[in-house]
């Protein structure tokens, strides 16, 4: 078969470091009759060394000529192909039950497909992803750093995570130019407290981060007051970045119990 060229618009970048891909396969830890789901398996790297552990393999990919190659490769006794965009992918329709998920996920679209993922929390028993390093920064991040924000609150709020394993871009065809991280991601229901509604909690964390320079009173004026704010331990003088995620969660539950 024809050999397959990188799509910049999927955002390719295709694993082919065997000791990384090793370290990878190693960490998810699948069992023969484990539910996996890969997201963008691409060329097969992670995709044929998980088929070694598992009974049946489940992958998602938009790229049809990718499609093709693979059940051209793999017979569907093992592998079913999910053809579509992982964004707008039904992740829970793969089982009833758990499931893990693994993937290099597309730089291009990493932080809304992590925000997509997170809605299925209780439904996975773990996440194993391939991403820009200075995304799992901002994920792993600790509060007031330049990159705690709000993706650190909503993905922290669900689940327990940390860098496994640093990738530089030779691991990779075409490499990229930045350096690449594994993170290890584990629901964690409960963690920093519970929000009674979990939309709102969205909606507060979005805006009190919509102009990071700005105070939360600024921020969040009209919304909460200042002694609200330091009812939950809170100075309406700090900025989004100074907030823990405990802090978010019992301010989203006081403006919620509020009505």
């Amino acid at each position: 078969m024809s050999k397959h060229i990188p799509r910049k618009r999927f955002g390719q970048n295709f694993l082919q470091d065997q000791r990384v891909i090793e370290d990878i396969v190693n960490a998810v830890g699948a069992q023969r009759s484990d539910v996996v789901v890969e997201i963008g398996p691409g060329l097969g790297a992670l995709t044929r060394p998980l088929l070694q552990r598992l009974d049946h393999l489940h992958v998602v990919e938009i790229d049809r000529d990718i499609i093709s190659r693979l059940r051209g490769e793999i017979s569907p006794k093992r592998l079913t192909i999910h053809e579509g965009d992982a964004l707008a992918f039904d992740f829970g329709s793969v089982c009833e039950g758990q499931f893990k998920l693994v993937g290099n996920l597309p730089y291009n679209i990493s932080t809304p497909l992590l925000f997509h993922l997170a809605c299925y929390g209780n439904r996975v028993i773990d996440m194993h992803f391939m991403l820009q390093k200075e995304v799992i920064d901002r994920m792993v991040a600790e509060p007031s750093t330049p990159d705690y924000g709000r993706l650190t609150v909503m993905l922290q709020y669900r689940f327990d995570m940390e860098q496994i394993l640093l990738v530089p871009p030779g691991a990779f065809y075409p490499p990229p130019k930045v350096d690449s991280a594994v993170v290890r991601m584990i629901p964690d229901a409960g963690r920093c407290g519970v929000a009674d509604n979990e939309t709102l909690l969205e909606e507060l964390v979005a805006q009190a981060f919509a102009q990071r320079r700005k105070t939360l009173r600024n921020n969040l004026k009209g919304l909460v007051s200042d002694e609200e704010l330091a009812s939950v331990g809170i100075d309406a003088g700090w900025r989004a970045e100074n907030v823990s995620v405990a802090q978010y969660v019992s301010l989203a539950n006081l403006v919620a119990r509020r009505g």
